[in-house]
């Protein structure tokens, strides 16, 4: 059986191995569209000296990687993490943000909690998983880790390695998302569609005001409907495993107007589409563009200009997992019987679920109420935990894993 001493170098046991792999991954500044290339030299010299095999899926200053450990032509297990962390330019940290700093059972820096305290786990569990092949033991379910880059700015790195994925015929039996969840077992996630606005009208002296079309006026009406949208939304019946549980409409950004005594030509706004799994968000999409257009109809035979230009900026889908036997396995893993969760933040799960058709779970150490924030820290009582979580599951794929 696998023992935690396997992680340290020669069996000590003076720092756990994720801890010291965590060191060394905060100090790469891996701010998201900054590049990782450093780190994912890290990682490769970590894992394929113990017989990992590992692919890159290149773009520019960044990678994603793809390791693997086990027999080929199997169907195995992967565990999934970003590399990217948010900036911390403006915040108050009270330390270094790139070093680790251990305090009073914490472990502070950035990304700690979201989520290289988890690729941290992760890889010393490939690095032992590794010694186990070599002692002559051997993995009947293969073990896999995918770690992505610009996961923070829409999940955009990991899509590149979907792509070469779907286009081999093997999928894998289950992928674990290891974002900071307080470690409970989640099975779904919100997905998220952004869009940008233009509203267009006409300029005029604010003294003869009626004479042009004022945009900011048109970006108001349409907020107006996306509000009432919402509530129409909001009335439907909630999902109780959601802190919030009805897809949701949020306006994050407006701009427009250059001067008091102008009429604006143009406005310019953001909003997002928050899903659950079971709306459609194209459809909720639709919707908002039939009731812009309904704005706008009246306005066009005096003003031809007018318009409300909607452009869809980025997005990624829900996750909603009901697999029997995946979930059975996960909570083996998870150690808990407790009713999974549902998170408020999304994830590449969703986009693992969609494009490979496998099941996925979202479990890992950390909270996100730490994440994003100054002063970011995962507990060391929770790495371990993590630790020993992913412990059994080289047990697992040890005897070999069936989720039937």
């Amino acid at each position: 059986m696998y023992k935690r001493a396997d992680l340290t170098d020669g069996g000590r046991m003076s720092l756990s191995a994720s801890r010291a792999i965590l060191e060394r991954l905060v100090a790469f500044p891996t701010v998201s569209r900054s590049g990782n290339r450093a780190l994912v030299d890290y990682v490769r010299g970590l894992v394929e000296p113990v017989g990992a095999r590992v692919e890159l899926t290149d773009d520019g200053d960044s990678a994603n990687m793809w390791i693997s450990l086990g027999p080929e032509g199997v169907p195995g297990i992967v565990l999934s993490g970003h590399s990217d962390v948010v900036p911390v330019a403006g915040q108050p940290w009270s330390r270094d943000p790139f070093v680790l700093h251990a305090q009073d059972g914490r472990l502070y820096g950035r990304g700690t909690a979201d989520m290289k305290g988890f690729l941290a786990s992760a890889l010393a569990t490939v690095i032992a998983a590794g010694r186990i092949t070599e002692s002559g033991r051997a993995l009947r379910t293969p073990l896999h880790l995918a770690i992505s880059f610009d996961e923070e700015v829409g999940c955009l790195g990991v899509r590149s390695l979907l792509d070469l994925l779907a286009s081999r015929p093997l999928r894998p039996l289950l992928v674990w998302i290891g974002e900071p969840t307080g470690l409970a077992l989640a099975t779904g996630h919100k997905g998220k569609s952004a869009f940008r606005v233009v509203a267009r009208g006409r300029a005029a002296h604010s003294a003869l005001a009626p004479t042009g079309l004022n945009a900011i006026h048109l970006a108001a009406d349409f907020i107006a409907a996306l509000r009432a949208l919402q509530g129409e939304l909001a009335a439907t019946t909630p999902d109780p495993a959601y802190d919030v549980g009805y897809s949701t409409i949020h306006v994050g950004t407006i701009r427009g107007g250059e001067a008091l005594n102008i009429v604006p030509a143009t406005c310019e706004l953001e909003f997002e589409i928050r899903n659950m799994a079971s709306d459609d968000p194209l459809a909720i999409e639709r919707e908002i563009r039939a009731r812009a257009e309904g704005i706008i109809a009246p306005w066009r035979r005096d003003f031809p200009e007018a318009a409300l230009e909607i452009e869809a900026v980025n997005a990624y889908p829900g996750l909603d997992t009901r697999h029997p036997g995946a979930l059975a396995f996960a909570r083996t893993l998870s150690g808990s019987n407790a009713a999974p969760i549902k998170v408020a933040f999304g994830t590449e799960g969703g986009l693992f679920s969609q494009t490979l058709g496998v099941p996925t779970v979202i479990c890992g150490p950390g909270s996100m109420e730490q994440g994003h924030k100054p002063d970011e820290f995962v507990t060391e009582e929770q790495l371990a935990r993590c630790d020993a979580m992913l412990a059994r599951l080289i047990d697992r794929l040890e005897a070999g894993v069936s989720l039937v």
